[in-house]
């Protein structure tokens, strides 16, 4: 019975239709808790008990008095059957249930009105809707743009390469060295462009079609960046261009063009988008490579436990 909430029906508030949800859009243990604490309650706690259960999408995003309403109960019988689970009160109870939508495992219909919900909290509250709301749009259209295919096909350039040169400055600097991290601690051949004390274009000089440059640069474009696509093409290399543009000049002309989207309410472009689609890109690496990168990565971490890097909690 402890599991039955991942297929229940439930009803929506906003458009009163049955709909049969399979996700697992509320916290499963706190679900679990009301499950077995269902026939121990008293009728009135029970009904509203029993709305959560069959409405666990509504919680996040909907107010007491609205639950209430929905559950045909008082506002206060919520609070009682927040306390049988051991929290002081309604809102804590609720907690759980946006933490889920946050963490994006509720649909996007229920993300829009959490985000509703949000702006109507005041001056702050209006803002973090509209950053949540253009992180959320912002992924959405990048990966919208992009398919497996293409991803497959950059991943394999990148994987067959010798050395593959990953070029981002300003913001995308630490983009760049993210992705060259993460890709190291199983392959060899990542560079992080420009290195310290030096520049793109040196960096380059002996690089040639064995080589695979990702070059990443948005809006107002780096000329740095731009001149060293630039001479990467000329001395032959495959190039792997992220833009939020595709008339961007390190995205026109380069053998793999991956567009991201970048709006923000704030002064600076987003890079929640590019962090994305390089995570993705990276799997896609991984996915393509041969089995002894799961052995090289291991080894990696091994030796990092061996050395104390990691934290040992048992050793204090």
């Amino acid at each position: 019975m402890d599991k039955c909430y991942r297929t229940i029906v439930h009803s929506s508030i906003m458009n009163d239709t049955n709909v049969l949800s399979t996700e697992q859009t509320a916290p499963p243990e706190l679900l679990g808790r009301l499950i077995t604490e269902l026939d121990r309650l008293t009728p009135e706690v029970r009904k509203a008990a029993t709305f959560v259960l069959e409405n666990p999408n509504e919680v996040g995003v909907s107010s007491m008095r609205e639950i209430a309403v929905a559950a045909d109960v008082k506002p206060n019988t919520l609070v009682r059957m927040a306390r049988v689970l051991g929290f002081e009160g309604y809102e804590d109870f609720r907690e759980p249930f946006r933490d889920e939508i946050r963490r994006g495992t509720a649909s996007f219909p229920d993300r829009a009105r959490w985000l509703q919900s949000l702006s109507q909290s005041g001056r702050l509250g209006s803002l973090y809707a509209d950053m949540v709301d253009s992180a959320l749009r912002n992924i959405e259209e990048t990966f919208a743009g992009i398919d497996e295919t293409a991803l497959k096909s950059a991943a394999e350039a990148i994987w067959a390469s010798r050395q593959t040169f990953v070029l981002g400055v300003g913001v995308n600097n630490s983009n760049a060295g993210n992705f060259t991290y993460l890709a190291s601690t199983g392959m060899e051949q990542f560079h992080r462009i420009p290195r310290p004390g030096s520049t793109a274009i040196d960096d380059l000089a002996r690089a040639d079609s064995r080589d695979v440059l990702i070059a990443m640069t948005c809006k107002p474009y780096r000329s740095e960046v731009v001149q060293a696509v630039r001479i990467a093409r000329e001395q032959g290399l495959t190039v792997v261009g992220i833009s939020d543009s595709p008339a961007s000049p390190v995205v026109v002309g380069s053998q793999h063009s991956f567009v991201v989207a970048a709006d923000t309410p704030q002064f600076f472009p987003s890079s929640v988008s590019t962090i994305a689609l390089l995570e993705t890109l990276l799997s896609f690496v991984i996915a393509t490579a041969d089995s002894k990168i799961v052995r090289r990565v291991e080894k990696f971490h091994q030796r990092r436990h061996e050395l104390g890097i990691y934290w040992n909690e048992e050793a204090g």
